[in-house]
């Protein structure tokens, strides 16, 4: 088995997914482990609302992998979205009393005044440098230009502090560092747009669980991220008011569920078993699932802005679990059909793998692949002992992850600013034993911890026992 791996985790409103995979010197990535747990009570709308059910479900997924992989994993590379991520425009602004040069040090400072910018309540996840106006000029790359006036206009993406908050804490209190947190819209985008569709534009929509994401690209920068708190849950939703029980609703809606069905292919005669014993009019069923579905998709192409919505050549992606519902795209042509439209089921990266699931082109995975396709760190710790006196077999200590410095580099990396949500402290004095403290607990409460813990127990035991039997 490989020492040397990436590790993903996605939070999804209905599952907690991780994998763990290799990169290949052909670009492929071979999986080498991969686990879910539901995720129904502890993430809604694809944040975490409790932290608690969070971390024992991150842990289940990780000691899970790390069965397989008879490796410990020391870090993870993680997506961050969810109902409160959404884009907001900025721009800032430099005069000069003379015709100046533009410099990459004048880019800087206007990227780093950006990153500055205070939102209340909400954290700057990544900021996203759209043209720059020199003088009456837009430019993308302004430096060298001689002017008077430089505009630089930004694309800032942000989240509720508390979501982001609760995400870094969850991770922590698994004892696992974030090697790197991406912005998972854009880590998705990055693994099943083409660059083609990305600089004539095109509008990227995930249809999830519980939410649906709108992702705009126009000439290959991110120009507009939204997204609606609605997703294909609240069909089955619809249909337990019917009244059914929730599984036999969401079979139903997997089963006979149509976005879209013309008049005449429909059967006012037929019905479908809900159970042994009841059914349902197909004509009451396929509106009750058509009339929620039209609502997503209208939500979702109305996020579109009105200054792309004639740009966007390469139409509209739809991606993700939702999107496979029958006549999705039909759907879509019937509220909107300047588009054109294509499903993106798989990933651009070869994935190598013997699960069924992961080789499934269904755009479930999409999202957690992309994710893994973005790690370039080794997240392996060390090997897990299969006996008590392995004790030489040490977790690695991995090094944090590196705060960014507010300026994206299109990648999708999240600025991760750990002081933001660190617990403030009443002097120095209480610091220090806080510290202390939190030290020890840290360390007791990782597996590596637990391990060395009840090791040092067992010694203790039997060096007490031998010693009793050299009194006697």
């Amino acid at each position: 088995m490989s020492k040397e791996f990436i590790v993903a985790i996605e939070l999804g409103s209905s599952m907690i997914r991780g994998i763990a995979g290799h990169k290949n010197p052909d670009g492929s990535i071979t999986v080498l482990a991969y686990a879910t747990e539901k995720s129904n009570q502890c993430i809604r709308k694809g944040a975490v609302y409790n932290v608690d059910k969070t971390v024992q479900a991150i842990n289940h997924v990780i000691t899970q992998m790390e069965s397989t992989l008879s490796t410990r994993i020391d870090r993870v590379y993680v997506g961050i979205g969810g109902q409160s991520v959404h884009s907001v425009k900025n721009s800032k602004e430099k005069t000069f009393p003379l015709e100046t040069r533009i410099s990459d040090e004048i880019v800087d400072s206007l990227r780093d005044d950006n990153a500055a910018t205070i939102y209340p309540e909400m954290q700057l996840l990544y900021p996203v440098a759209q043209e720059f106006k020199v003088d009456n000029q837009y430019q993308v790359d302004p430096v060298g230009i001689q002017c008077h006036r430089i505009e630089g206009n930004f694309l800032n993406i942000l989240c509720r502090k508390n979501n982001y908050r609760n995400l870094n804490n969850c991770f922590e209190r698994a004892g696992l560092q974030i090697a790197e947190m991406y912005l998972a819209p854009v880590a998705l985008a990055d693994s099943v747009l083409t660059s083609t569709e990305k600089r004539t534009g095109c509008a990227l929509i995930d249809f999830g669980a519980q939410t649906t994401t709108v992702a705009v690209y126009y000439k290959s920068i991110l120009r507009h991220l939204s997204v609606v708190p609605l997703g294909s849950e609240n069909i089955t939703l619809d249909l337990e008011s019917y009244p059914m029980e929730r599984e036999e609703a969401e079979s139903l809606k997997l089963k006979y569920g149509s976005a879209y069905t013309e008049n005449e292919n429909v059967d006012p005669t037929k019905k479908y078993d809900i159970n042994p014993s009841r059914k349902i009019d197909s004509v009451k069923f396929l509106e009750i699932v058509e009339a929620r579905a039209t609502e997503i998709i209208a939500n979702a192409i109305n996020q579109i802005p009105t200054e792309y919505s004639d740009k966007l050549t390469s139409g509209i992606v739809i991606t993700g679990g939702g999107a496979n519902m029958r006549n999705m795209q039909l759907a879509i042509e019937k509220i909107n059909h300047n588009y054109k439209i294509r499903q993106a089921t798989f990933v651009k990266q070869a994935i190598k793998s013997n699960k069924s699931e992961l080789n499934s082109h269904d755009g479930t995975l999409n999202t957690l692949l992309g994710l893994l396709a973005k790690g370039d760190m080794n997240c392996a710790g060390s090997q897990i002992p299969t006996t008590i006196f392995d004790d030489h077999l040490q977790p690695n200590v991995a090094a944090a992850a590196q705060p960014t410095d507010g300026k994206s580099d299109g990648d999708g990396k999240v600025s991760n600013k750990p002081e933001e949500h660190a617990e403030p402290v009443a002097d120095g004095k209480d610091k220090d034993k806080d510290k202390e403290q939190n030290g020890k607990e840290s360390q007791g409460n990782t597996r590596a911890g637990k391990f060395r813990k009840g090791l040092r127990k067992f010694w203790n035991r039997l060096m007490e026992e031998e010693n009793q039997e050299d009194n006697q």
